[in-house]
């Protein structure tokens, strides 16, 4: 099989060829479906020996290395091809899992902020940052003015450094335009990273992440008023065009206090439901905002960033836990630290009250330009008192079901052919070698990223 292209991330391989996965010294399935309580960190590691086997995007086998070779023998030969076509992945030493599921991103976006770090260092706020038309605000400007040949350059160049990372699946929110033109530009964008891979970008419409300049400037002197302008605009404006367009599968708010209001978000996350999007919300971040109240209320696939939840909020996802479909937390832990918080999100709480828990880069250019999973994994492990095994649930099986994917997150048979061989013996090691690039990865059963594989 031939090495990956030229471009970062660029598939390879022929891909009517299977792939067998031998040799590793761990193979972590996560078989079993999404983890919470006192099963968040069972990794259903597999016994010594599994090999996994993949034909046509998807795994056919995970079994001993002489059942699995003849599971894809056999489907090879079912969908008329030679029984040897495969190639084999020599994955002697390493960890296989999962590929990662990156379920809160705002990928897409122009310019960046690197002066907000000094102007934290000097003692401003998040809020106070974006109140002086800052922060979002500015990175909204950069935005519409981006062409959109300039935003794909831009989502295909982070795109590869997250796969090389072990990333296969990236969540990608608008949120940069605040209005519709801007919005459903960045929404093409994402659908065309999309196609192309072999990173998986799942599309999300986040219109409602501030209150744009224009309106702000048509109600001077009354904030209040010009938020309760731009909800109706993104309701009765920006959301059926976004569903006309088709690309968004789902709907987030920035549910926080000076943001939008638990009543705003719920009046837009109710409207985006009615057209037929899945919904979640940025949930208390930086204060009690009724965010993870709501979430639970609605049964969201997701309350995000949880930074300051209120025990009622708490209480509450842990009630929805006990459904047949309960709220992922998505906790992003390079946030707090890239903007010096001491706060840091109550994960241990969040898993010990049975509420399924997952993590995220919360890439964006203002409060966490953060593209590697494996380094989230640390800081949690570090800052959060995540143990590696739960970490690692966290960003495969928990992240997928964060976004409505039942196909990936674990090596099963039928699910989609995404994981990652990992250069060390064991997953604890994955967090520990901070920052280490340890990842060849499998995007639908081809290597994209890291080395060779042999023919068999």
């Amino acid at each position: 099989m031939a090495e990956p292209g030229d471009r970062p991330g660029s598939r390879s391989g022929d891909a009517a060829r299977g792939l067998l996965v031998v040799g590793a010294a761990e193979v972590a399935t996560l078989a079993g479906g999404p983890r919470r309580g006192a099963a968040h960190g069972d990794l259903a590691i597999a016994p010594p020996g599994t090999a996994i086997a993949c034909l046509d995007g998807r795994i056919v086998a995970v079994a001993r290395e002489a059942e699995a070779t003849e599971a894809l023998a056999a489907a090879l030969e079912a969908g008329g091809r030679h029984p040897r076509a495969f190639d084999v992945l020599d994955a002697s030493g390493a960890t296989v899992t999962p590929g990662l599921v990156d379920a809160h991103t705002h990928l897409l976006f122009a310019g960046s902020r690197e002066d907000e770090v000094a102007m934290r260092a000097r003692g401003a706020t998040y809020l106070e940052i974006l109140a002086g038309g800052g922060g979002i605000l500015s990175t909204v400007r950069a935005t519409r003015a981006a062409s959109e040949q300039a935003l794909l350059a831009h989502g295909r160049r982070w795109l590869a450094q997250m796969l090389r990372t072990g990333t296969t699946t990236v969540e990608a929110k608008s949120g940069y335009g605040l209005d519709a033109v801007t919005e459903l530009r960045l929404l093409a964008v994402a659908g065309r990273l999309a196609a192309e891979g072999p990173v998986d970008v799942v599309p999300t419409f986040l219109g409602a992440h501030a209150v744009p300049p224009e309106v702000r400037a048509a109600h001077p002197g009354d904030p209040a008023a010009a938020t309760e302008a731009y909800v109706a605009a993104v309701i009765a404006e920006q959301l059926p065009a976004v569903a006309a367009q088709g690309i968004a599968r789902s709907c987030d708010v920035f549910c926080e206090v000076g943001v939008f209001s638990a009543d705003q978000s719920r009046r837009i996350l109710l409207a985006a439901r009615a057209l037929g999007l899945d919904i979640r919300l940025h949930a208390d971040e930086l204060a009690p905002s009724g965010g993870a109240e709501l979430a639970a209320e609605l049964g969201a696939l997701s309350a995000d960033h949880l930074g300051a939840p209120s025990p009622v909020g708490i209480a509450a996802l842990a009630a929805a836990a006990k459904g047949a479909r309960p709220v992922v937390a998505v906790l992003l832990p390079t946030v707090p630290w890239f903007l010096g918080l001491d706060a840091r999100e109550p994960a241990r709480e969040l898993i010990e009250t049975g509420i399924p828990v997952a993590l995220a880069t919360d890439f964006n250019p203002g409060t966490s330009p953060v593209t590697s999973l494996p380094l989230v994994m640390t800081a949690a492990v570090l800052t959060l008192r995540l143990d590696p095994a739960e970490a690692l649930v966290a960003t495969t099986v928990n992240a997928a079901a964060a976004l409505g994917l039942a196909d990936r997150g674990a090596l099963v048979a039928g699910l989609r052919a995404d994981l990652v061989a990992w250069d060390v013996p064991t997953h604890a090691q994955i967090p520990y070698w901070a920052g280490a690039d340890l990842a060849r990865v499998v995007v639908a059963g081809r290597l994209v990223a890291g080395r060779r594989v042999v023919a068999g």
